[in-house]
């Protein structure tokens, strides 16, 4: 059943028969508002979603009646691991047509490849691998490590910085805009703007869609601009490939990434490629410095490095959660869900499962197996950028740690406050920092 407070549930069984006698064993009914972005002001609630898991693993959450947007009445909140996986995965049950926001936009409704299902999906996904070529990701990576050791240094003479913006934010918006052709002039106010759009104090009142409206469409000049400039003049980078490249469908036709097209893919890359990566970096170095004999081990070990990168990735989980539409009725860990309702897949909770990791709330740079789902779970839908964000994490700790003795925070983290309606939610937004 449904109710304001949540989903009551039954711990053992309905009914047990003892006698003439009926028991009925249930659950404490538990009750959070996840629309109150204060549970979110300092980090991720992990203390909520233990309790969460253990009670209420599939959860009703009601908007409150004075919410503002456009929203349903209510969203099913999944926090296991299993749950999380498999709702992730199964794409026919679980539409992701109407994006990974709770909020209602409907003339965003299939226009980015986080928004498609089924056949155009698979061609746009196709598309955009089209670009990504041996050479060009070898590219990548010898970009990434210039950027990497420059990044460091700069911060290293400061002594002092803000870790987030001088740091884990600007190795990520380098890379993105290398992968565009974006120039170096204009790069500071296309991810300034960026950042505006998704944590701008325009985006919590009554004129949301009309400021974020005209954020994008800024957003979609300019990268019409660009690729107007591409095809007139093709530079050699991912871009250039991705305004020119054609591939074959199963049907036989050839087929191209349209205008509209490449503004949503622009739109979706400044904002997915570089909040997310700067997320993780900044909190893998936060649970570095909570757990000192970690970071010594990977100083003195750098072999330990790429299950350090998916301790880290499991650790922050930079993304709180996706939400999709159920497009039948089914039944999640034996609760039932009607047709249309809106389903939130909760990443962070899921990588502390205690089914499913030992001892979760321990950071351990050498855990294997690691079963995180910081991509998403695989599945159609699994992260393009994974491969590009695992490099970036693991080049730019290589660097820091290679090109420092002593690194410090010198203040608390605070976090950026964003709404329900923002699937990241909870993302450091500074960070004081020494590095010597």
């Amino acid at each position: 059943m449904r109710s304001g407070l949540g989903l009551t549930r039954y711990s053992v069984s309905d009914e047990i028969g003892v006698g003439c006698t009926t028991l009925v064993s249930m659950a404490v009914m538990v009750s959070f508002d996840l629309t109150d972005g204060r549970h979110f002001a300092a980090g991720f609630p992990h203390d909520l979603f233990t309790e969460l898991r253990r009670d209420s693993p599939v959860y009703w959450q009601e908007f409150p009646a004075d919410f503002p947007g456009d929203h349903d009445p209510g969203f099913w909140v999944l926090s296991s691991h299993a749950s999380v996986q498999a709702a992730n995965r199964n794409v026919e049950l679980f539409s992701s047509f109407e994006g990974p926001s709770l909020s209602l936009l409907p003339a965003m409704n299939g226009t980015m490849l986080v928004s498609m299902d089924g056949r155009d999906h698979i061609r746009q996904r196709r598309l955009i691998s089209a670009g990504f070529t041996p050479r060009m990701v070898a590219r990548l990576e010898e970009q990434a490590r210039g950027w990497a050791v420059a990044i460091v240094e700069r911060a290293r003479e400061r002594g002092t910085c803000d870790f987030v913006q001088e740091v884990a934010y600007q190795l990520p918006m380098h890379m993105i805009a290398d992968i565009m052709g974006i120039p170096a002039a204009d790069r500071e106010w296309l991810f300034g703007l960026t950042s505006e759009l998704l944590q701008g104090p325009e985006m919590s009142t009554d004129n949301r869609s009309e400021a974020f409206a005209s954020m994008q469409i800024q957003m979609f000049d300019y990268a019409q601009e660009l690729g107007r400039r591409k095809r007139a003049e093709p530079q050699d980078d991912i871009w250039t490939v991705l305004s020119t490249v054609e591939i074959e469908t199963d049907d036989g036709e050839r087929t191209a990434l349209g205008e509209a097209e490449l503004d949503m893919f622009f739109f979706l890359l400044t904002i997915a490629g570089s909040e997310t990566t700067r997320n993780a970096v900044a909190g893998g170095l936060i649970a570095l410095l909570d757990h000192p004999e970690q970071l010594a081990r990977l100083r003195s070990d750098p072999e330990v490095m790429p299950t350090a990168v998916d301790e880290i990735l499991r650790w922050s989980s930079p993304v709180a959660y996706f939400a999709r539409r159920a497009t039948g009725a089914t039944e999640i860990e034996g609760v039932p869900i009607a047709q249309g309702d809106r389903v939130t897949l909760w990443y962070p909770s899921a990588n502390r499962d205690e089914t499913v990791f030992d001892d979760p709330f321990r950071f351990d740079i050498a855990r294997t197996p690691n079963r995180h789902i910081a991509f998403g779970g695989g599945g159609p839908h699994f992260c393009l950028g994974a491969n590009l964000a695992r490099r970036e994490i693991t080049i730019l700790f290589e660097e820091l740690l290679a090109r420092s003795t002593e690194l410090e925070i010198l203040a608390p983290p605070t976090y950026s406050g964003l709404t329900i309606d923002n699937p990241v939610l909870a993302a450091v937004s500074s960070l004081s920092v020494r590095i010597a």
